[in-house]
């Protein structure tokens, strides 16, 4: 299995298998809901039809929310992938090296404390994440970096943090409806405003990650022996970090603290299509944005016609994964 999953053609093969998955989930994203609408239905609606109810309900509300919906799941599955990468950690991801934590104290504190300066919550989020991932990066540094550290230091950043949250939700507790659905991760409401502030981060990260990806396979190989091939091994691990939070942040500022997505799908993906990052990052991005439209339709439709947040539904999926984790089923995944 593992000559498989080295030849070029067998990768090749999966990304194309993922991209059809992902338009397959897109479909069932905005075809099912309250109002179900079938695929015939759908294509009226957007290439001839462009004036019936059909039309409103799949081009104002549904595709947005789908597209967001997916523009998440790259971001969190890229930075998830680029942390394990960067740490040599299993555990590595935006929620338990304490990323998501920071983004979500500076959203938290401008929705709460300057709700009328909503504009500002990508770029709060963005530098309270930086500001946090390269806290932790410090703290775990003694003589490299260890992963049981880097995991350790992430908890003790993600708790105070966490208490700082509380304590803003405390002091205004009139306006802690702005930030409940941060909290828990939703993405009610979400509209084509939501998905053009997000797409260009999505780009960019994907971009960066996939020229950056081959520095990326070298720095897995030690660094020693990075080092010995030229790499400068702090500057690549400053930069990939930064990526990592500027995507953690971009997501977590418009659809709020989804937890398991960037832990598991670099992992699915690794099983599927081996840990070569060239392949990895477009195939965590295609699997990421597809799990993340299925949960959200999940969480659409498995109490209609009360919807649940998304990230309830992605918590229970990643739960029991998480814990297979803890066991030992894919500690060979990631290099320690």
């Amino acid at each position: 299995m593992n000559d498989l999953k080295n030849r070029h053609s067998y990768k090749i093969t999966i990304l194309i298998i993922l991209l059809i998955i992902t338009f397959i989930s897109f479909l069932f994203s905005i075809s099912l809901g309250a109002f179900k609408i079938s695929v015939p239905e759908i294509l009226k609606a957007i290439f001839i039809d462009k004036t019936g109810v059909n039309r409103n309900i799949i081009w104002k509300v549904r595709v947005p929310r789908s597209l967001v919906a997916g523009t998440v799941g790259i971001c969190l599955s890229l930075a998830g992938g680029i942390l394990q990468g960067v740490m040599r950690n299993p555990l590595a991801s935006p929620n338990t090296i304490g990323v998501s934590s920071g983004a979500g104290l500076g959203a938290v504190f401008i929705l709460v404390v300057f709700p009328d300066y909503d504009f500002l919550v990508t770029p709060i989020a963005f530098a309270f994440a930086l500001f946090t991932t390269m806290l932790i990066y410090i703290l775990s540094w003694k003589n490299g970096i260890k992963p049981l550290r880097m995991i350790l230091a992430g908890i003790a950043v993600s708790s105070f943090l966490g208490a700082w949250i509380n304590t803003i939700l405390i002091f205004y507790p009139d306006r802690v409806q702005n930030a409940l659905g941060f909290m828990v991760g939703s993405l009610a409401a979400k509209t084509w405003k939501d998905f053009y502030a997000l797409w260009p981060y999505a780009l960019f990260g994907l971009i960066v990650a996939f020229l950056l990806s081959k520095k990326l396979n070298i720095l897995m190989l030690g660094d020693e022996i990075a080092t010995g091939l030229g790499l400068k091994i702090e500057r690549v691990r400053k930069v990939f970090i930064a990526l990592a939070s500027l995507l953690a942040a971009s997501s977590a500022s418009n659809v709020g603290l989804l937890g398991f997505v960037g832990l598991i799908v670099p992992h699915i993906t690794r099983l599927i299509i081996g840990s070569d990052y060239r392949y990895l990052f477009p195939a965590s991005a295609l699997l990421g944005a597809s799990l993340m439209m299925f949960c959200d339709t999940i969480a659409r439709i498995v109490m209609d016609p009360v919807e649940i947040p998304v990230g309830i539904v992605m918590s229970m999926l990643g739960a029991p994964f998480f814990i297979f984790l803890l066991r030992g089923g894919l500690k060979n995944r990631v290099k320690n």
